[in-house]
Protein backbone atom coordinates (compact mmCIF):
# COMPACT_ATOMS: atom_id res chain seq x y z
CA UNK A 1 0.00 0.00 0.00
CA UNK A 2 1.22 3.43 -1.21
CA UNK A 3 2.26 5.43 2.00
CA UNK A 4 0.50 8.71 2.42
CA UNK A 5 1.91 11.99 3.90
CA UNK A 6 -1.14 13.12 5.65
CA UNK A 7 -0.73 14.28 9.22
CA UNK A 8 1.85 14.60 11.87
CA UNK A 9 2.66 11.59 13.78
CA UNK A 10 3.57 11.49 17.52
CA UNK A 11 5.15 8.18 19.12
CA UNK A 12 5.02 7.77 22.86
CA UNK A 13 8.90 7.50 23.81
CA UNK A 14 10.11 5.21 26.86
CA UNK A 15 13.51 6.45 26.36
CA UNK A 16 14.87 9.67 28.13
CA UNK A 17 13.44 13.08 26.58
CA UNK A 18 16.33 13.67 24.14
CA UNK A 19 15.83 17.57 23.88
CA UNK A 20 16.95 19.28 26.93
CA UNK A 21 16.33 23.15 26.52
CA UNK A 22 12.63 23.85 28.33
CA UNK A 23 10.46 24.79 25.81
CA UNK A 24 10.48 28.29 27.67
CA UNK A 25 13.92 29.05 27.22
CA UNK A 26 13.30 27.57 23.17
CA UNK A 27 10.98 29.53 22.42
CA UNK A 28 12.46 33.23 24.05
CA UNK A 29 15.24 32.27 22.21
CA UNK A 30 13.05 31.91 18.65
CA UNK A 31 11.41 35.07 19.74
CA UNK A 32 15.07 36.82 20.70
CA UNK A 33 15.83 36.30 16.74
CA UNK A 34 12.34 37.66 15.50
CA UNK A 35 12.61 40.78 17.55
CA UNK A 36 16.39 40.96 16.22
CA UNK A 37 15.27 40.39 12.51
CA UNK A 38 11.98 43.02 13.03
CA UNK A 39 9.55 40.07 12.48
CA UNK A 40 6.07 41.44 13.69
CA UNK A 41 4.54 38.13 15.43
CA UNK A 42 1.76 36.49 17.33
CA UNK A 43 2.16 34.10 20.13
CA UNK A 44 -1.08 31.69 21.24
CA UNK A 45 -0.98 29.55 23.91
CA UNK A 46 -3.13 26.71 24.34
CA UNK A 47 -2.53 23.23 25.38
CA UNK A 48 -0.14 20.92 23.58
CA UNK A 49 -1.66 19.74 20.60
CA UNK A 50 0.43 16.63 18.65
CA UNK A 51 -1.36 16.04 15.76
CA UNK A 52 -3.39 18.77 13.02
CA UNK A 53 -6.44 16.95 14.25
CA UNK A 54 -5.97 18.13 17.82
CA UNK A 55 -5.55 21.85 16.76
CA UNK A 56 -8.67 21.86 14.76
CA UNK A 57 -11.41 22.29 17.93
CA UNK A 58 -9.12 24.94 19.04
CA UNK A 59 -8.34 27.33 16.78
CA UNK A 60 -10.76 30.48 17.60
CA UNK A 61 -8.27 33.65 17.20
CA UNK A 62 -6.00 32.05 14.81
CA UNK A 63 -6.14 33.54 11.50
CA UNK A 64 -4.09 32.51 8.83
CA UNK A 65 -2.58 29.52 7.16
CA UNK A 66 -2.27 26.42 9.55
CA UNK A 67 0.60 24.26 8.42
CA UNK A 68 1.48 20.32 7.92
CA UNK A 69 5.21 19.64 9.22
CA UNK A 70 6.97 16.52 8.54
CA UNK A 71 10.89 15.90 9.13
CA UNK A 72 12.00 13.18 6.89
CA UNK A 73 15.05 11.12 5.93
CA UNK A 74 16.00 9.31 3.31
CA UNK A 75 17.52 5.89 3.29
CA UNK A 76 20.79 7.26 2.44
CA UNK A 77 20.70 9.92 5.47
CA UNK A 78 19.55 12.94 3.58
CA UNK A 79 17.26 15.10 5.72
CA UNK A 80 14.06 17.02 4.49
CA UNK A 81 11.87 19.14 6.57
CA UNK A 82 8.32 20.05 4.49
CA UNK A 83 5.79 22.65 5.33
CA UNK A 84 2.65 22.47 3.60
CA UNK A 85 -0.61 23.54 4.29
CA UNK A 86 -2.49 21.47 6.68
CA UNK A 87 -5.58 19.75 4.42
CA UNK A 88 -2.56 18.73 1.74
CA UNK A 89 -2.84 15.32 0.96
CA UNK A 90 0.30 13.54 -1.06
CA UNK A 91 1.99 10.53 -1.38
CA UNK A 92 5.86 10.51 -0.54
CA UNK A 93 6.99 8.57 -3.46
CA UNK A 94 4.97 11.76 -5.43
CA UNK A 95 7.04 14.32 -3.10
CA UNK A 96 10.38 12.17 -3.69
CA UNK A 97 10.42 12.68 -7.05
CA UNK A 98 8.73 16.61 -6.87
CA UNK A 99 11.96 16.89 -4.81
CA UNK A 100 14.79 14.54 -6.16
CA UNK A 101 14.75 12.40 -3.17
CA UNK A 102 14.80 8.82 -2.86
CA UNK A 103 13.72 6.13 -0.50
CA UNK A 104 11.78 8.74 2.14
CA UNK A 105 10.59 7.74 5.50
CA UNK A 106 9.51 9.78 8.95
CA UNK A 107 12.75 9.99 10.90
CA UNK A 108 12.62 8.91 14.25
CA UNK A 109 11.99 11.08 17.15
CA UNK A 110 16.38 10.90 18.30
CA UNK A 111 16.92 12.46 15.19
CA UNK A 112 14.51 14.60 15.13
CA UNK A 113 16.24 16.02 18.58
CA UNK A 114 19.80 15.55 17.24
CA UNK A 115 18.89 17.56 13.89
CA UNK A 116 16.28 20.23 14.71
CA UNK A 117 16.38 20.23 18.56
CA UNK A 118 12.02 19.48 19.13
CA UNK A 119 10.18 16.32 20.08
CA UNK A 120 7.28 15.15 18.34
CA UNK A 121 4.39 17.18 17.69
CA UNK A 122 6.51 20.17 17.98
CA UNK A 123 7.94 19.69 14.20
CA UNK A 124 8.15 23.58 12.64
CA UNK A 125 9.85 25.32 10.16
CA UNK A 126 11.28 27.58 12.88
CA UNK A 127 13.01 24.83 14.13
CA UNK A 128 15.50 25.43 11.70
CA UNK A 129 16.74 28.02 13.62
CA UNK A 130 18.28 24.59 15.42
CA UNK A 131 19.85 23.98 12.51
CA UNK A 132 23.53 25.46 12.39
CA UNK A 133 25.22 22.75 10.70
CA UNK A 134 22.71 23.27 7.44
CA UNK A 135 21.86 19.26 7.55
CA UNK A 136 18.23 19.65 6.42
CA UNK A 137 16.65 20.71 3.02
CA UNK A 138 13.57 22.52 3.37
CA UNK A 139 10.58 22.13 1.38
CA UNK A 140 7.74 24.73 1.07
CA UNK A 141 4.19 24.94 -0.12
CA UNK A 142 4.14 28.21 -2.02
CA UNK A 143 0.15 28.27 -1.31
CA UNK A 144 0.87 29.04 2.28
CA UNK A 145 2.69 32.36 0.99
CA UNK A 146 -0.74 33.38 -0.42
CA UNK A 147 -2.22 33.78 3.06
CA UNK A 148 -1.85 37.17 5.43
CA UNK A 149 -0.22 34.45 8.25
CA UNK A 150 1.60 31.59 8.83
CA UNK A 151 1.51 29.61 11.91
CA UNK A 152 3.72 26.94 13.42
CA UNK A 153 4.80 26.05 16.73
CA UNK A 154 7.53 28.11 18.10
CA UNK A 155 9.81 24.94 19.10
CA UNK A 156 6.87 23.20 21.40
CA UNK A 157 3.67 22.34 20.75
CA UNK A 158 1.99 23.97 23.34
CA UNK A 159 1.60 27.47 21.54
CA UNK A 160 1.23 28.28 17.78
CA UNK A 161 3.38 31.52 16.38
CA UNK A 162 1.81 33.52 13.48
CA UNK A 163 4.12 35.37 11.01
CA UNK A 164 3.82 36.74 7.59
CA UNK A 165 5.05 35.14 4.59
CA UNK A 166 7.67 37.92 4.30
CA UNK A 167 8.67 37.40 8.12
CA UNK A 168 8.88 33.37 7.57
CA UNK A 169 10.87 34.31 4.42
CA UNK A 170 13.22 36.77 6.55
CA UNK A 171 13.97 34.14 9.09
CA UNK A 172 14.75 31.42 6.29
CA UNK A 173 17.30 33.91 5.13
CA UNK A 174 18.68 34.37 8.70
CA UNK A 175 18.68 30.88 9.25
CA UNK A 176 20.25 29.73 5.47
CA UNK A 177 17.86 27.67 4.62
CA UNK A 178 16.71 28.48 0.65
CA UNK A 179 13.12 26.98 0.61
CA UNK A 180 12.61 24.64 -2.33
CA UNK A 181 9.44 25.40 -3.34
CA UNK A 182 7.23 22.96 -5.45
CA UNK A 183 3.96 22.15 -6.74
CA UNK A 184 1.87 20.40 -4.21
CA UNK A 185 -1.46 21.10 -6.24
CA UNK A 186 0.51 18.84 -8.34
CA UNK A 187 1.25 16.38 -5.68
CA UNK A 188 -2.46 16.17 -4.87
CA UNK A 189 -3.97 15.38 -8.12
CA UNK A 190 -1.26 12.33 -8.64
CA UNK A 191 -2.50 11.51 -5.37
CA UNK A 192 -6.34 11.28 -6.11
CA UNK A 193 -5.65 9.71 -9.62
CA UNK A 194 -3.70 6.89 -7.77
CA UNK A 195 -6.71 6.62 -5.38
CA UNK A 196 -8.76 6.31 -8.10
CA UNK A 197 -7.39 4.13 -10.00
CA UNK A 198 -6.55 1.45 -6.95
CA UNK A 199 -10.60 2.05 -6.33
CA UNK A 200 -11.01 0.78 -10.23
CA UNK A 201 -8.84 -1.99 -10.02
CA UNK A 202 -10.72 -5.55 -9.57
Amino acid sequence: MAERFSAETATAETTPDPVAEPPAEAEARLYACFRRLGIAFTHHAHPPFFTVEDSRGLRDGMPGAHTKNMFLKEKKGGLWLVTCDEDRQIRIRDLEKAVGAKSMSFARPELLAEALGVRPGAVTPFALLNDTAHRVRFVLDPGLEADALVNAHPLHNEATTAVSPAGLAAFLAETGHTPLRIDFDALEARARAAAQAAEETP
